[in-house]
């Protein structure tokens, strides 16, 4: 495209903008069809072409036609790579003036376009539009397939492919495909390792622009989005459709080699890589691989000793929000999952499940040396260190050596004498918190460890564990 016609198109963006102007001044033609009223009879003929459908330029490349020229000659720029429109900060070029205009906000931070009902503000007026459905629950957009209706045109467009499969951007790279463009582009750069979207708080990047806006969600504490039916709300969209689901009970993905559902299709792809065995993200530095993205993200802190999340209240930092989140329970005491069969509360839901194991006997952590199973992983590692005689943890007094870090934590208050659990009945003192938690039920009488086969109760798990080897002794 020549300079000429570059200039020609600037000013037809130019003359359009006076037009809208000057509209309501000199109106001299009025549309039959929607009573718009239009400056001249040639904006009126354009105008038509809206409702007669009628797209008189077209590509002489891919044959796509248009109503109008300046919409032709900017697709030609689509075949041609030409971005006549260039920042002059960063230097990032751009089809359309509007476009650039809309990106400059980038750098200068303004955003003219506020939501009255949030306070919430936009760089571009498009996104108000949009953001404005999640007040007014408006989804215009509707598939003639399945009913489904959204918001955004271009989440639609994203759900057609899931009735027609059509992938037509692949990854050079790894071969992988996308319905979307713009998906593939973010996809690139799991490869290139480019995040150009920087928190301007904490500096953490990003490689999407929507993952930089739920984040800022953190530093500014903002949850959009409410469940209707128990007031929770949730910082990502997402989140909110996942925990309808809790309510719902909705499941409508299952696996087909094992036959458990998911409420997310994520979720069943996350899961099916268990039966795959595949693990696409690699850390760069240590050489471990993860089945899930976000897995690895949290790995990296590792290496990083990243802990964005600190705790309001006691300075204690943490490399996730739901660690925090946990964490926050230890001041307010909350204990959300509560065991069915015996009133325990916990403050994890992963703790409860283990949890669960002591009344189900369930030991699905078998050691392939000696056969002997476990109720927990972590214990199954601990059980492996007794076969290979690892040692790792050793004492800096007395060089003893240990298999395990808490052990060797406990062991050094033999050094030091320190008793920090306390019991407040008798003022008798523990060197672990454990045999703290089991003395005070001499005080309470409490026996929280129940025999799901004959009723008898233990103060100990341990205890209730032996104790279960009396019915299974009795049954082989």
């Amino acid at each position: 495209m020549s300079v000429t016609d570059t200039s020609t198109m600037r000013n037809e963006d130019d003359a359009e903008q006076r037009d809208l102007m000057e509209l309501e001044e000199t109106t001299v033609s009025v549309c039959p069809h929607c009573g718009k009223r239009l400056r001249s009879e040639e904006q009126l003929v354009k105008h038509i072409r809206i409702h007669t459908e009628e797209k008189p330029f077209t590509c002489p490349q891919c044959g796509k036609s248009f109503t109008r020229k300046r919409y032709l000659k900017k697709h030609i720029m689509t075949h041609t790579g030409e971005r006549p429109y260039t920042c002059l900060h960063c230097g990032k070029g751009f089809k359309q003036n509007d476009v650039l205009k809309n990106h400059m906000r980038i750098h200068t931070g303004e955003r003219p376009y506020k939501c009255v009902q949030c306070g919430k503000s936009f760089t571009q007026k498009t996104h108000l539009e949009e953001h404005m459905r999640i007040h007014t629950g408006e989804k215009p957009y509707t598939c003639v397939q399945c009913g489904k209706s959204f918001s955004r045109k271009c989440s639609l467009e994203d759900h057609m492919t899931i009735h027609t499969g059509e992938k037509p951007f692949t990854c050079v790279q790894c071969g992988k495909s996308f319905s979307r463009k713009s998906s593939l582009e973010d996809h690139m750069r799991i490869h290139t390792g480019e995040r150009p979207y920087t928190c301007v708080l904490c500096g953490k990047s990003f490689t999407r622009k929507g993952h930089l806006e739920e984040h800022m969600k953190i530093h500014t504490g903002e949850k959009p989005f409410t469940c209707v039916q128990c007031g929770k709300s949730f910082s990502r969209k997402c989140s909110l459709e996942d925990h309808i689901t809790i309510h719902t009970g909705e499941k409508p993905f299952t696996c087909v080699q094992c036959g458990k559902s998911f409420s997310r299709k994520s979720s069943l792809e996350d899961h099916m890589r268990i039966h795959t065995g595949e693990r696409p993200y690699t850390c760069v530095l240590c050489g471990k691989s993860f089945t899930r993205k976000g897995h690895l993200e949290e790995h990296m802190k590792i290496h990083t000793e990243e802990k964005p999340y600190p705790c309001v209240q006691c300075g204690k930092s943490f490399t996730q929000t739901t660690h925090l989140e946990e964490h926050m329970r230890i001041h307010t005491g909350e204990k959300p999952y509560t065991c069915v069969q015996c009133g325990k509360g916990f403050t994890k839901k992963a703790v409860l499940k283990k949890h669960m194991r002591i009344h189900t006997g369930e030991r699905p952590y078998k050691c392939v040396l000696c056969g002997k199973s476990f109720t927990r992983k972590g214990h199954l590692e601990e059980h492996m260190k007794i076969h290979t005689g690892e040692k790792p943890y050793p004492c800096v007094q007395c060089r003893m050596c240990f298999a395990y870090k808490h052990v060797l934590k406990n062991h050094m208050r033999i050094h030091t004498g320190e008793k920090p659990y306390a019991c407040i009945e008798c003022e008798k003192s523990f060197t672990q918190k454990a045999t703290l938690m089991n003395h005070m039920r001499t005080h309470t009488g409490e026996r929280p460890y129940a025999c799901v086969q004959c009723g008898k109760s233990f103060t100990k798990e341990k205890v209730l564990e032996k104790h279960m080897r009396v019915h299974t002794e009795e049954r082989s």
